[in-house]
């Protein structure tokens, strides 16, 4: 990764590649940090994963209290699975995103993308006839996302991400 001049004579970070791509560390929610901060391992990107490791590993990260990170597994199996499969993997992904903006103290975009993904997911479910493809409880993991995204409209965030992390194969 290097620091090459953008369009607009700002410095911008790079990959081999040309592409823009943003060197900084992280926090476990995802946010920046100054360069030259400790933050924590940042997930790889377009790694190919089976489905069952998509969800093993992204079950760690949610309860490890980094639902950002485990946004950008699932990220992975929707940009790169079946196509009949993105749907499921980009509801699971806006799971994890709202799940990330509610710890972060976000209460409109946690609560909304809490919704936009149960609802894709509850969709999915619904058109493909599998309510628990991989061993995933859907409709568990749908109940709490709505579940969270009312509690944080209620109580107010931030919340706990580790603590209130869902449980994709049921409880």
């Amino acid at each position: 990764m290097e620091r090459t001049a953008g369009p607009d004579g700002g410095r911008r970070d790079r990959d081999g590649e040309g592409r823009a791509r943003n060197a900084r560390p992280r926090d476990g929610l995802g946010r920046p940090l100054p360069y030259g901060a400790e933050g924590v391992p940042r997930q790889p990107e377009g790694v190919a994963r089976t489905p069952a490791q998509t969800v093993a590993e992204a079950q760690a990260l949610l309860d490890g209290g980094r639902p950002f990170h485990a946004h950008e597994v699932f990220e992975d199996a929707w940009k790169a699975g079946p196509e009949e499969e993105r749907a499921l993997w980009r509801g699971l992904a806006q799971l994890a995103v709202g799940l990330t903006h509610a710890a972060r103290g976000n209460t409109t975009g946690g609560a909304r993308l809490l919704r936009r993904g149960a609802a894709g997911a509850e969709e999915w479910a619904a058109l493909s006839g599998r309510p628990n493809p991989y061993g995933l409880d859907l409709a568990g993991t749908v109940s709490w996302a709505r579940d969270l995204a009312g509690s944080v409209e209620a109580d107010g965030p931030p919340v706990d991400a580790a603590a209130r992390a869902p449980r994709l194969r049921g409880r």
